[in-house]
């Protein structure tokens, strides 16, 4: 890790702004980080050094004219679920071979007309299903964390997993990431970075690869929480392409951190004590209950009743709507094509060839409970838990609670290729147990890393917020990240 690359984006900014760097230097930083560190990770899967070298060069020249965009001279990886116009953007799924869209993303748009600069596209889980990085059809990505005295390799969380171990590896400053039942969050407390997963509709999703369009949204990966809060700031907006965003104003986020905590009501809700939960989570989940009163905030013990039917209803909205979204790679237009005999043909061996273990599976599940005579038992059913879901929530704030405290997962960092994990998809489906309510209600939530483990891994605790107070997050997150302090892997690579 670099001096320069050891910057915050807010350490960068200052020091770009000042004449003390310049937008080149840093990219040259990154690009030579990536160049020395990235075959360890398997974090991008496409790197594309001449484009940002060319971004770096028109933000000195803004920069020289005191013409600088909120983010100028930020070097950014892209998750590749965005798309970006001429540049790789697959999914990580062989059925969009070598689609380079005429496009980009309403995210990344913003991103670069503040001045960001793109390093290039990070690796993730298949069509984003998948809780560990390892359903890539480029291979698993790497967690830059070890276990103390151990060489194992362990995964970064999914599935922006190439996100959170690049932005942990310092291989760019921040990256974009997007959360459908968890895919912020949980990679992001598997590396000891900040994720936040904002209000549905904070964000667009035009551009963005759809899993499941009423989950899906796009949110940022950063070292600390003011940089997340940069980030957002220019990823938020709302965008006539896309029916779902909402036309609020996007408050200054960083404004928000520092703020006193004093009288605010943090709910901790009993049902997130699951059973079998180790001891280690209650203890750090005690920990941030502790800070939050050290602080000065009030500690509210709240219901979520429905919060035990979360995992399972999420796991039939979520693949229904992939299932939905998925049937377009058929072959026809872009991507891989397989000839058949008929047509027919053509499209199950394009689909065949194209799609993963893991994105097949969950086809086929959704493709079942929307069948006939399945729909109204398993379909129905799930949105009407998802409504009992928000509701609870709404009865929580409606109390005065303004955020709530839990653990973002149930365990730290496991192992690339776990047996258990392996031969039991539930287990790995149990990986977002804290966070697809939160998806499930539209709300925001956001992890923070709160301390090591017994093996010297980080973990990380979860706030959720009430709709569009990203603000009260990054207010009551600080408090984490001043009482915890930041975490950096061991360099090893």
């Amino acid at each position: 890790m670099s001096e320069l690359t050891s910057l915050t984006i807010a350490q960068a900014r200052e020091k770009l702004a000042s004449g003390a760097i310049s937008a080149s230097e840093l990219t040259e930083a990154y690009l030579a980080a990536i160049e020395a560190a990235n075959a360890q990770f398997n974090a991008y899967i496409k790197v594309t050094p001449d484009k940002a070298r060319a971004m770096a060069k028109a933000s000195d020249e803004r920069i020289a004219k005191g013409e600088g965009g909120a983010l100028e001279g930020i070097p950014l990886g892209v998750k590749d679920l965005f798309a970006t116009r001429g540049v790789h953007t697959q999914a990580a799924s062989n059925v969009l071979d070598s689609f380079e869209p005429r496009y980009e993303s309403t995210v990344t748009s913003n991103l670069w007309a503040d001045g960001a600069v793109m390093l290039g596209k990070l690796n993730m889980d298949e069509f984003a299903m998948g809780s560990s990085n390892e359903t890539s059809y480029y291979g698993p990505v790497v967690n830059p964390w070890r276990s103390r005295g151990s060489n194992a390799r362990l995964v970064p969380g999914g599935s922006s997993g190439g996100s959170a171990a690049a932005v942990a590896a310092h291989l760019c400053a921040g990256a974009t990431a997007t959360d459908t039942g968890g895919s912020i969050r949980q990679p992001a407390a598997f590396t000891g970075t900040v994720g936040i997963k904002p209000t549905y509709g904070r964000c667009s999703r035009w551009g963005i690869v759809a899993f499941a369009s009423s989950l899906d949204q796009a949110g940022p990966i950063a070292r600390d929480v003011r940089d997340a809060a940069l980030l957002l700031k220019s990823m938020a907006s709302v965008d006539d392409k896309d029916t779902t965003s909402v036309d609020r104003a996007v408050p200054d986020y960083e404004l928000a951190i520092g703020k006193s905590v004093k009288g605010m009501k943090i709910g901790i809700p009993r049902e997130y004590r699951v059973e079998g939960m180790p001891a280690e989570i209650e203890a750090l989940w005690q920990r941030g209950i502790d800070w939050y009163r050290d602080a000065g905030a009030e500690i509210v013990d709240i219901s979520l009743p429905h919060t035990k039917y979360a995992l399972p209803a999420y796991y039939i909205v979520a693949p229904a709507e992939a299932s939905s979204n998925l049937a377009r790679y058929d072959g026809v237009r872009y991507g891989l094509r397989v000839e058949g005999g008929d047509l027919r043909d053509m499209y199950e061996k394009s689909r065949a060839a194209g799609f993963g273990t893991e994105v097949k599976r969950r086809v086929m599940i959704g493709t079942y409970v929307l069948s006939a005579g399945y729909y109204d038992a398993y379909y129905l059913k799930a949105q009407k838990v998802r409504s009992l879901i928000k509701r609870d929530f709404e009865q929580a704030f409606a109390a005065g609670v303004d955020a709530i405290l839990t653990p973002a997962t149930p365990t730290a960092a496991f192992g690339i290729a776990d047996e258990d994990m392996a031969a039991d998809p539930v287990k790995m489906y149990l990986n977002d147990i804290f966070t697809v309510t939160v998806n499930m209600a539209g709300l925001p939530g956001m992890a923070v890393p709160a301390g090591l483990d017994a093996s010297g891994l980080p973990l990380g605790l979860q706030l959720i917020g009430r709709p569009f107070e990203e603000e009260t997050l990054f207010q009551a997150a600080h408090v984490i990240e001043q009482a915890a302090g930041r975490f950096e892997p061991e360099k090893w690579w």
